[in-house]
């Protein structure tokens, strides 16, 4: 069954690009580095992408760096060396916009490189709207939010529902876990400082609305631990380390469903956000044949499914969401665990790409700053 599976999709592949596969082996690369952000994304990736294409194409060699964090200034620090040693690296969208407008990305053609849906979509159809930027290849749709400890909510008291419970040492007291940038904190601050959800990217844009912000995340200051790694907060919370903390809804899926920590999810204002693959900008010929053929088959359909059998993040192709089920491991139903479940999306905060993009790297600066003080 394994190899008959295989078999079509080697054959699907291969009609999809064209013939791309029937290229002799010597005109691609045989080895490639991939960037991601670690722990249980890259693991459902691995098992989902990487794995598969390495099965049909035992030439090929796949390591990984988790360095998806530190990808804007890593891929600066490489063009400006003219020297690139990533292969394909997996950005957050606003990321991937910041990229390409300073062409360290590689523009692309999305009927070109990408497969059609299984439904016969055309590839930009079945992505839409996700389609960020001209460099931008959607994978998933991943929300940040916050998981707390269901044994440590003082008796008597209601668990956390809101965003602004984060705020409330007085009646949620213990350490929170916030990422050590501005992004998503700024948000939550302003919403819970009493800024209309819709006005909140126009004060943000202001000297005066960053002093706010950061005015808000003070009362919170002294009983923050601040994160970089996805893993910390999940870490943070099962060691019993911190009352709540952000981080990516796939890890805490992780911690909750496949630990069995004591941790629940709380979806209040959880910010929506795109994760995809860019092309770096100066690979040679050869690299760039095994990045397209691999690119091609790792964002189809069926491996975009697959993915969402791993991690509960949603598949960016509209054709993909009826292929999720079960969890490949755990044997329980994905769809109630995804962000985009209507159950977890009562109330969602949209993040702003292009405000980042533009605004990313002054904020940066201010926010990193006031951490020092």
């Amino acid at each position: 069954m394994k190899l008959t599976k295989t078999l079509l999709a080697t054959t699907a592949l291969t009609v999809a690009a064209g013939g791309a596969l029937a290229e002799s082996h010597g005109n691609m690369a045989d080895s490639m580095t991939l960037v991601s952000w670690g722990g249980a994304y890259q693991a459902s990736q691995d098992k989902a992408y990487a794995q598969p294409y390495v099965e049909m194409h035992p030439e090929v060699s796949v390591s990984w760096d988790e360095s998806s964090n530190e990808a804007v200034a890593k891929l600066r620090a490489m063009n400006e060396a003219g020297n690139i040693t990533w292969d394909l690296v997996d950005v957050v969208a606003s990321d991937a916009i910041r990229l390409c407008d300073e062409g360290l990305a590689m523009e692309y053609d999305p009927e070109e490189l990408l497969a059609e849906g299984d439904d016969g979509s055309s590839a930009e159809d079945d992505f839409g709207d996700l389609i960020v930027s001209d460099c931008f290849i959607p994978q998933i749709v991943y929300s940040t939010t916050f998981g707390y400890r269901t044994d440590m909510v003082p008796e008597g008291v209601e668990p956390p529902s809101e965003i602004c419970s984060v705020f409330d040492l007085e009646t949620y007291p213990g350490k929170r876990a916030l990422e050590k940038r501005p992004i998503n904190n700024m948000e939550w601050a302003l919403l819970c400082d009493g800024v209309a959800k819709d006005e909140i990217y126009d004060v943000l844009a202001t000297p005066e609305g960053q002093d706010k912000a950061l005015a808000k995340l003070a009362t919170i200051k002294d009983d923050v631990i601040w994160w970089s790694a996805g893993a910390d907060t999940p870490q943070l919370l099962a060691d019993g380390e911190i009352f709540m903390g952000s981080t990516y809804n796939g890890r805490l899926f992780s911690v909750i469903e496949e630990q069995k920590q004591p941790v629940a999810m709380m979806w209040d204002a959880q910010v929506f956000d795109l994760d995809g693959w860019i092309i770096p900008t100066g690979l040679d010929d050869a690299a760039l044949a095994r990045v397209k053929d691999f690119v091609k088959f790792a964002t189809d359909t069926q491996r975009l499914a697959d993915q969402a059998k791993y991690i509960s993040y949603g598949p960016a192709r509209l054709s993909s969401a009826p292929l999720v089920g079960q969890h490949a491991e755990l044997g329980i139903e994905m769809a109630p665990h995804m962000p985009t479940d209507p159950e977890n999306a009562k109330n969602t905060f949209l993040y702003n790409y292009e405000f980042w993009a533009d605004y990313r790297d002054d904020i940066d600066a201010k926010f990193q700053a006031w951490l020092a003080q």
